[in-house]
């Protein structure tokens, strides 16, 4: 096994400090009221689930589990929010949103670090007074404090939070950081973190009759999952352990309906007239800040208005970004690339497994991207900006709500998709202008 310095931007980048703050909008509200309508995620994924496997078994648990009757009463979401400035339409930057991550959103831990590094350099060159004005971010503080509330919420001293973890994890300092911070927390009231795979649970995971989940021998108060959002990581005795996760009382981050609430198919619905208000009722500021970040986003389900879009983009394929149900970055397809897929599926339901989007065109920066092993040179670059929120939800009454941090993540402009685990983007922090 080999340790190398997580990937950054050697200065921090300039980011317009109206979109920064416009970029707090409270997707919080919206993700917890998505995951509590059966009905919306139903009709929402209906074409999905018919082409798209990974997608239609975490239905099919969403549906079993809602049969059965839920056993957990208390619910965790954290979420991030990503962004870009959008430049295309007259030079002035507009900030419209990328995607919503429900399940494993990262770099929480490493971005705490990130601004005393920027600091560090920007002194080093003798600019203090610009040092000073960089924002302080501690999103790992924030996602431990969700997790922590609902440990307690769950109201049983002994019990454990359990991490969801990946065979090979190359992002293990990341999650260290929020679990450092989760010890001081529950640890000091008799709670203990344990890390765990999938694989795990299906071998030693068990619930008793009132459905609460052990794990040899130790009951689970909190499951964080940072892994089990690509099908790679499911395997039948993977998916058996999801299901026998989703029966238990123990507080799944997310459980399944939340990871179900981050999908494609559902950011491409929300953008359509009316949505928002039906899921917001009597939220109308909230509504108008959360869809101000909408980029142009379109349906590609079998039918008239489908077969539009889908030759719209074979016309013109730099205009689009198509995107399927996946998360973890590195899977949209752009350009040339883009109009081969669509011309292959364009009259196959398969195409309803993707939506299509408008592409964001970013004004670059240069930078210098500090990788292990690579070169140092100056790029031209671009940046998007993710939004932590963290929520904690006990039967019907929110408990929790808030934003946790920020994440800034920067990208050489030859690479035209992929975040930092992909290998690709690097971590930055936001100077704002």
């Amino acid at each position: 096994q080999v340790v190398n310095y997580a990937p950054f931007t050697l200065l921090p980048s300039a980011v317009p400090r109206a979109l920064f703050e416009q970029a707090y909008a409270d997707f919080n509200l919206l993700v917890d009221a998505i995951s509590q309508n059966k009905e919306f995620l139903e009709q929402t994924l209906a074409s999905t689930i018919k082409v798209d496997d990974f997608t239609a078994r975490l239905f099919r648990i969403h549906t079993q589990v809602l049969e059965e009757g839920l056993a957990q009463s208390v619910f965790l979401g954290i979420n991030r929010s990503d962004y870009m400035f959008d430049c295309g339409v007259g030079g002035t930057p507009a900030l419209k949103q990328i995607e919503i991550n429900t399940i494993a959103a990262s770099f929480g831990g490493l971005t705490s670090r990130t601004a005393a590094v920027h600091g560090r350099v920007l002194k080093v060159l003798g600019k203090p007074e610009e040092a000073s004005r960089l924002l302080t971010n501690n999103p790992s503080k924030g996602l431990a404090w969700g997790i922590a509330k609902a440990w307690e919420l769950y109201g049983a001293p002994g019990a454990v939070v359990m991490f969801l973890v990946e065979e090979v994890q190359r992002n293990i300092f990341d999650q260290r950081c929020v679990e450092n911070e989760l010890w001081n927390r529950v640890g000091a009231a008799g709670g203990r973190v344990i890390r765990k795979r999938i694989r795990d649970v299906f071998e030693k995971g068990s619930l008793d009759d009132a459905r609460r989940l052990y794990m040899e021998g130790q009951e689970v108060a909190v499951v964080y999952y940072r892994e089990g959002y690509v099908p790679k990581n499911y395997d039948q005795q993977n998916w058996e352990a999801r299901l026998l996760l989703e029966r238990s009382r123990a507080v799944k981050c997310p459980d399944i309906a939340t990871q179900l609430a981050g999908t494609k198919k559902v950011q491409q619905e929300l953008s359509r007239p009316g949505t928002l208000e039906r899921l917001l009722p009597g939220q109308a500021e909230a509504v108008a800040r959360i869809r101000a970040t909408f980029a142009g986003l379109y349906s590609l389900d079998m039918g008239e208005e489908g077969d539009k879009v889908a030759a719209a983009a074979i016309a013109d394929p730099e205009r689009f970004v198509l995107k399927p149900q996946r998360e973890g970055g590195g899977n949209n397809l752009y350009g040339e690339e883009l109009r081969q897929v669509l011309e292959k599926i364009r009259d196959s339901p398969e195409r309803t497994s993707y939506i299509l989007m408008d592409k964001i065109k970013p004004q670059p920066s240069m930078n210098y991207l500090l990788r292990a092993h690579s070169p140092l040179q100056v790029s031209e670059c671009i940046s998007e900006l993710g939004i932590f929120g963290v929520y904690v939800r006990q039967g019907q009454e929110l408990v929790m709500n808030r934003a946790a941090g920020h994440l800034l993540r920067t990208k050489a402009t030859e690479h035209a998709d992929g975040g930092v685990a992909a290998g690709v983007a690097v971590l930055d922090t936001p100077y704002l202008v």
